[in-house]
């Protein structure tokens, strides 16, 4: 790997800032988990799209559902600050490990986790727990596959909220054609189509890429933000160091396979009640353009920037999230 395209990557890996810090624990019960940092919240396994899902569920099954997406490189975990506020306001909620993370399965095809892939798994969550509709709610990756979902199975959308990234209108060319043309060929993004590259370099010193990727700390010896714990972070190195880093990659290489099968989409709109939650400290947001958003959406549309939040936003500013999450959701009269 040449100079800039070492430094490319280093910036992929170097992102954020924010605040929020419990203690980790599980213990498990029967062939369920419940995690001390969520009371009531259990893990189980849900079969779904030919896959299987390892999701963390709390609040009573017949309430509103609210369904969980995390990013990259996270976990259903990416959302502990959460879940149980939903479950205490009301809500039925799901966070799963999605495809190609933690304890769910991880398809060994590059294809399998295309858009559609990845939205009909959130939908057959639904179809577990016996719901017609649910509020989508997902950060990073999370959020294109929430925003996605809206726009592919709008009938199942009571819903949808994107955290970090806005919904974004749908481009006239390929992505990595774009990426190219704007950032050049050693930009992060082009590098993660090349099945095997990032990979060994990421699963080469998990610790050191989760760290980086969470904190833009460089220095191992530096103490962590207040914001994740290093039993937290050990907690996501645990998981990656099992799983590698192959399967959430994949979402990377599935761009220009999303937009070459999904030409129904120009020109298509969310009508379900949107959400955005944005952070002033986000390195991203100047790429992300929400000012756009109304050329996708054309429901009842709200966007909240929290000063100081980075990207990790669930994490670093939970007790904001929470209020603008739960005033969204309380406002809708959500049902099954």
């Amino acid at each position: 790997m040449g100079r800039a395209s070492a430094t490319s990557f280093q910036c992929a890996l170097g992102v954020l800032q924010a605040t929020a810090r419990p203690t980790f624990g599980s213990s498990p019960v029967g062939n369920r988990v419940l995690y001390w940092i969520v009371p009531r919240s259990a893990e189980r396994s849900v079969d779904v799209n030919g896959i299987t899902l390892r999701v963390t569920e709390a609040g009573k099954p017949g309430n509103p559902v609210v369904v969980l997406a995390h990013g990259f490189p996270e976990l259903a975990y990416s959302w502990r600050h959460q879940i149980g506020p939903l479950a205490d306001a009301g809500y039925h909620v799901l966070a799963p490990d999605q495809r190609g993370y933690g304890g769910s399965s991880a398809p060994a095809a590059v294809e399998d986790y295309d858009i559609h892939a990845l939205t009909a798994d959130l939908v057959g969550l639904l179809d577990d727990a016996g719901a017609a509709r649910a509020a989508f709610v997902g950060h990073d990756w999370g959020a294109l596959v929430v925003w996605q979902t809206a726009l592919l199975h709008p009938e199942r959308v009571a819903a949808v909220a994107g955290l970090s990234v806005p919904p974004i209108p749908r481009p006239r060319s390929t992505p990595t054609k774009r990426w190219r043309e704007k950032f050049g060929a050693d930009f992060y993004m082009l590098q993660f189509q090349e099945p095997g590259r990032a990979d060994a370099q990421m699963a080469a010193d998990p610790h050191a890429t989760m760290r980086s990727m969470f904190t833009g700390i460089a220095d191992p010896a530096a103490p962590l933000p207040a914001w994740i714990t290093e039993d937290e972070l050990a907690h996501y190195v645990r998981e990656f160091s099992r799983t590698g880093f192959t399967g959430a990659l994949n979402w990377y290489r599935n761009y220009d396979r999303n937009w070459e099968t999904t030409p129904q989409l120009a020109g298509a709109r969310i009508t379900a009640p949107a959400l955005f939650i944005g952070g002033t400290a986000d390195p991203i947001k100047d790429t992300m353009a929400p000012e756009r958003a109304t050329e996708v959406v054309t429901g009842p549309y709200r966007q909240e920037m929290i000063e100081g939040a980075g990207h990790w936003i669930q994490q670093d500013s939970a007790t904001e999230v929470n209020r603008i999450l739960l005033e969204f959701l309380d406002g809708l009269e959500l049902s099954r």
